[in-house]
C-alpha cells in the first residue's frame, strides 16, 4: 500500500470516527431530551394531587396546553429568537420556523431547548392554580414561550451580552426555573389569594387532594432532573464521560440533602410551634427535593460534591423559609413555586460565585464572578417580572385574569371542563352510601 492509499485510509478513518462521535452525540442529547419531556408528567402528578379535586381536571389540561403551546411557539419565533444571529447583544434575527436547520446540529439543539421551554411555562401555571382563566393563562403561556424566556435565553446560551460578561449557568437555575417562578409570584401577586385561603378557620381545605400523586410526580421529576443537568453537556465523548457521572453525583447529592433538611425543619417547626409530634412527606420532603434540584442546576457542572451538599442544605432552607414568608404575607402560591423555582434558582444562580471550581470566590479568592452572577439574578428577575407584571395587569384590567367568585368555589372543573375529574358512581348498598358524594380531599 502506497503513501497515498495510506492517506485516503487515514482519512476515511478519522471521517468515520468523526461521524460515530457526532451520532453519539446526537443520541445522547436526545434521550436527555426526552427524560426532560418527561418531567411534564411530573409537573402535571406535582400540581394534580397539589391542588383540590374540584380543580383537578382544569390543572392537567392546562399542563397539556403548556407543552402544545411552547412547541408551536419555540418552532416559529421562540429558538429563533433565542439562538438566532444576534441583534445588538438582545435578541435573535434567524432560524425562525426551522429555516437554515439543514445538514446542522439545530434539530437536535431544537429539541432539547423546546423541552426547557416547556418547563419554563409549567412552573407558572402552579402559582395560578384554581383561580385563572383558561384563556388568561393561555395567553400568558404565549408569551414567556414566545418572547420572555427566549430572550433571557439569547442573553446567556445563546452567546449573548451576559455570558459575554462571565454569567454561568450550566442547565439553568436562573435562565429556566428563576424565569418560571417570578413570572409565577407575579402572577399570583396580581390574582390576589383564592376565596377564605388565610382564613385559619378554612386552611385544611387547601391541603393536597392526593398525596400519592404529588410524591409520584415528585419522584418523575427527580428522574427528569438527569436529562435537565446531565444532558446539558450536550455531549457523550471525550472527557464528558466523566462529566455527565459527576453531574449526575452532584444533582443526587444535592436533592437528598435539601430534601432531608427542609423535612426536619418542617417537624421542628411543627413540634416547636404548633406542638404537633408529626411529620409529612408532602410538602416538606417533597418540595425539599425540588428546591435542591433547582439550587444545583446551575452549577452541576463547575462544584465538587461538597459543594453540592452545601447548595442542597441552603436550598432547603431558603424554600422552607421563603414558603412561610409568601405565606404570611398573603400571598397565594398553591404549589410554592416560587419558594421552590424563583428563590432557589436565584440561590443556585448565587452558589456558582462561590463554589465554581475556576472562577468562584472559594477558589478565585475574587468576587468578579459572583458580581456577574448578581448582575444575572437582578437582570434576568426584572426582565421577567416587569414583563410579566404587563401581560397580567392587562388582562386583569381587561377582567379576563380571575374566575368569579361563584366559579372558584364550586370548582374550575365544573364551569371550564364541564365535570369533575373523577368518576365514581359505584354505590354501597349494604351501607347505602353513595360514592359520588365522598369528599376526596385529604382527611385528617
Amino acid at each position: 500500500m502506497n503513501t497515498t492509499e495510506l492517506s485516503n485510509l487515514y482519512l476515511s478513518q478519522q471521517s468515520d470516527i468523526t461521524l460515530l462521535q457526532e451520532s453519539t452525540d446526537v443520541v445522547w442529547v436526545s434521550i436527555a431530551t426526552y427524560l426532560v419531556f418527561f418531567m411534564q408528567a411530573g409537573f402535571a402528578m406535582l400540581e394534580l394531587g397539589s391542588v383540590r379535586h374540584k380543580n383537578a381536571q382544569n390543572i392537567l389540561l392546562k399542563n397539556f396546553l403548556d407543552i402544545c403551546i411552547a412547541t408551536l411557539t419555540w418552532w416559529l419565533l421562540g429558538y429563533g429568537f433565542a439562538f438566532g444571529d444576534s441583534s445588538g447583544d438582545f435578541i435573535g434575527s434567524s432560524k425562525f420556523a426551522g429555516k437554515g436547520f439543514e445538514g446542522t446540529n439545530h434539530y437536535r439543539d431544537w429539541m432539547f431547548q423546546w423541552a426547557f421551554a416547556g418547563t419554563a411555562a409549567t412552573i407558572v401555571s402552579g402559582c395560578l392554580a384554581e383561580r385563572t382563566k383558561l384563556l388568561a393563562y393561555v395567553i400568558f403561556a404565549f408569551v414567556i414561550t414566545t418572547f420572555i424566556y427566549p430572550i433571557v435565553v439569547n442573553w446567556t446560551w445563546g452567546g449573548g451580552w451576559l455570558t459575554e460578561l462571565g454569567y454561568i449557568d450550566f442547565a439553568g437555575s436562573g435562565i429556566v426555573h428563576m424565569v418560571g417562578g417570578v413570572a409565577g409570584l407575579v402572577g399570583a401577586m396580581v390574582l390576589g389569594p383564592r376565596i377564605n385561603r388565610f382564613d385559619s378557620q378554612n386552611s385544611k381545605e387547601f391541603s393536597p387532594h392526593n398525596v400519592p400523586f404529588v410524591v409520584f410526580g415528585t419522584f418523575i421529576l427527580w428522574l427528569g432532573w438527569y436529562g435537565f443537568n446531565c444532558g446539558s453537556t450536550l455531549s457523550a465523548i471525550g472527557d464528558s464521560r466523566f462529566d455527565i457521572a459527576k453531574v449526575g453525583m452532584v444533582t443526587t447529592i444535592s436533592a437528598a440533602s435539601a430534601g432531608l433538611m427542609s423535612f426536619l425543619l418542617d417537624a421542628r417547626y411543627s413540634m416547636i410551634v404548633n406542638n404537633i409530634r408529626k411529620v409529612s412527606v408532602v410538602p416538606s420532603l417533597t418540595n425539599g427535593v425540588l428546591a435542591g434540584l433547582v439550587g444545583i442546576t446551575a452549577g452541576c457542572g463547575s462544584v465538587e460534591p461538597y459543594a453540592a451538599f452545601i447548595i442542597g442544605i441552603v436550598s432547603g432552607l431558603i424554600w422552607f423559609h421563603t414558603s412561610r414568608l409568601l405565606v404570611r404575607q398573603k400571598i397565594d402560591d398553591p404549589l410554592d413555586a416560587f419558594a421552590v423555582h424563583g428563590a432557589c434558582g436565584a440561590w443556585g444562580v448565587f452558589a456558582v460565585g462561590l463554589f465554581d471550581i475556576n472562577d468562584g470566590l472559594f477558589y478565585d479568592g475574587s468576587a468578579q464572578l459572583l458580581g456577574y452572577q448578581i448582575a444575572g439574578i437582578l437582570t434576568i428577575s426584572l426582565w421577567t417580572g416587569v414583563l410579566s407584571y404587563i401581560v397580567f395587569y392587562i388582562l386583569q384590567f381587561k377582567e379576563m385574569l380571575r374566575v368569579s367568585p361563584d366559579e372558584e368555589e364550586q370548582g374550575l372543573d365544573k364551569f371550564e371542563m364541564g365535570g369533575s375529574a373523577y368518576r365514581i358512581n359505584s354505590h354501597i348498598s349494604s351501607n347505602n352510601i353513595n360514592m359520588t358524594d365522598v369528599n376526596v380531599t385529604n382527611p385528617e
